[in-house]
């Protein structure tokens, strides 16, 4: 979520930056072991400068380490996409009726012009949904919340995680267009200050979208 706005100052936020996003979108494998020395060496940074980006890595949940097996990415599993979605579920619909409470005028106008703009690649049925579209919308929401904590935790900790779902089992066809319906929902409870509605939509978005990964991940596994 912060990726939206970060930049690169360091070596190591370069290395961190250009493994997270081959993590996320497939091109290192799911489940696969990360070697320091092939990294180093494909990236032309120490291994240090790696084992750090790593390390920031599993800070984000997106690498995990075991005993006598090292440095993996993680798997993509129905269990792990129930807990990230609960998660999601909690976070995003607290934010959402903070948003509703705190959020400025202008940003809500912001927030539905986005929208709007969006409108004629949903309807054509594209897979804008599957990366910044649907991140931006979400990111204004959490930010809109003005709570501090909620906002380090979503966008420096699990987001990653949900993008990489999302990326790799994406959503498109008719999910695409249902989905903007309810942002559409969503933006009008905020405008019209209505937190507990607000809250109670986002946490069915989430859950429906959640639904549709899940769809995929029991379809790759038959």
């Amino acid at each position: 979520m912060s990726f939206m706005h970060e930049s690169a100052v360091t070596a190591s936020d370069k290395a961190f930056f250009r493994l997270r996003k081959e993590i996320v979108e497939g091109d290192i494998p799911a489940g696969s072991k990360l070697s320091e020395m092939e990294l180093s060496t494909k990236y032309e940074v120490s291994r240090a400068v790696v084992r750090e980006a790593i390390n920031r890595l599993e800070a984000c949940h997106l690498v995990e380490r075991r005993p006598n097996v090292g440095a993996r990415v993680v798997s993509l599993s129905e269990e792990g996409l129930m807990e990230l979605y609960q998660v999601r579920e909690a976070l995003e619909g607290m934010a959402a009726r903070l948003a509703a409470q705190h959020m400025p005028d202008d940003e809500v106008a912001k927030l539905n012009s986005l929208l709007n703009e969006q409108f004629d690649e949903v309807k054509g049925g594209e897979s804008y949904y599957q990366e910044a579209g649907d991140l931006d919308f979400h990111y204004r929401i959490i930010v809109g919340s003005q709570n501090q904590q909620l906002i380090a935790m979503l966008s420096n900790g699990i987001y990653h995680l949900a993008r990489m779902y999302r990326v790799q089992l994406g959503m498109a066809g008719p999910r695409v267009t249902t989905a903007y319906d309810e942002h559409k929902h969503i933006v009008r409870a905020i405008a019209n200050r209505d937190a507990e509605l607000a809250e109670m939509l986002m946490r069915r978005h989430i859950q429906y979208s959640k639904n549709n990964i899940a769809t995929k991940l029991t379809k790759q596994h038959q």
